[in-house]
């Protein structure tokens, strides 16, 4: 696998986000040599995670298009509820699909694909408790760490992000 070197890479961010499922994908991918943005509703806002920890968005998903970035982070907790709530980040997650871009999605992540519109077909996984709106948006359930379907990249939950990471990894080439 090469290093995805100089990739540009969004990571989702909204209050109620799953702390490891934001950092390990941000601190692994600039560690791989990435260029990571952190886009939220609005630049300069400072979300919560779900333990209180902060993260500060760099951008705001109305300011970017889905052709500044190779792919397309979405971390779980409860942040993805609050993300398609915002036109302009479920706009960006649209685009990105029908560019064909790398759109990576753990634990509720898959909720905004369901709002994107982009399961139809796709073998997807996430929380398990996410698993009716993954098949009713037309997704197609699989119980793994990693599922892998075209610019599709899904976890279920922390414990995979290992497995995640190599699948994000892989994808960006």
């Amino acid at each position: 696998m090469s290093e995805p070197s100089k990739k540009r890479v969004a990571v989702l961010v909204e209050k109620m986000y799953e702390d490891l499922e934001l950092w390990y994908p941000v601190l692994r991918l600039r560690e791989a040599g990435c260029l990571v943005k952190i886009v939220g509703p609005k630049a300069g806002e400072t979300y919560s995670s779900k333990h209180g920890y902060p993260c500060k968005a760099d951008t705001a998903a109305a300011d970017v298009t889905a052709d500044d970035f190779d792919a397309i982070i979405i971390p779980g907790g409860y942040s993805p509820d609050h993300m398609r709530r915002h036109k302009a980040m479920v706009d960006l997650v649209t685009t990105a699909a029908q560019k064909g871009k790398v759109l990576a999605a753990i634990c509720h992540g898959p909720w905004m694909l369901c709002s994107a519109k982009c399961l139809k077909g796709k073998k997807v996984t996430g929380f398990f408790a996410i698993r009716d709106d993954v098949e009713n948006a037309g997704g197609i359930w699989v119980d793994a760490d990693c599922v892998v379907d075209g610019n599709l990249v899904t976890s279920r939950t922390p414990d995979d992000l290992p497995a995640f990471m190599q699948g994000i990894l892989t994808a960006l080439g």
